[in-house]
């Protein structure tokens, strides 16, 4: 079974999935800050469906997945201006799926909430 949480990062500058990219999910504790709840790596197909353990509920509030963008660049021999990016977002029902996409570029990226 899918994570509830899952992401999807595609190269725009190259027109394909980007894989290997290294991802951490975060959940804001309001006790303990940031903790880390799951990690996970691109697929070929750009994909990381397992971000969070079958033991992690998913819980109302807010996560932040950090995309190593810059190995990943470094890998394709670009540079980059953006090493790493940050997507913060709220869950407000426990019940749903929350697919978090990333559509990446050396220079920009942007987001969304996928299906």
């Amino acid at each position: 079974m899918s994570s509830p949480i899952t992401t999807h990062v595609l190269d725009t500058a190259q027109g394909h999935p980007a894989a290997g990219v290294y991802a951490t999910l975060e959940f804001q504790s309001p006790d303990h800050g940031w903790q880390p709840i799951g990690v996970g790596t691109t697929d070929s197909d750009g994909r990381i469906g397992d971000l969070m353990s079958s033991d992690v509920k998913l819980e109302i509030g807010t996560y932040r997945l950090v995309f190593d963008t810059g190995t990943y660049h470094a890998s394709t021999g670009r540079k980059t201006l953006h090493p790493s990016v940050t997507i913060v977002f709220s869950v407000d029902d426990e019940n749903q799926h929350y697919h978090v996409p990333l559509l990446l570029n050396p220079f920009g990226y942007t987001t969304y909430r996928g299906s």
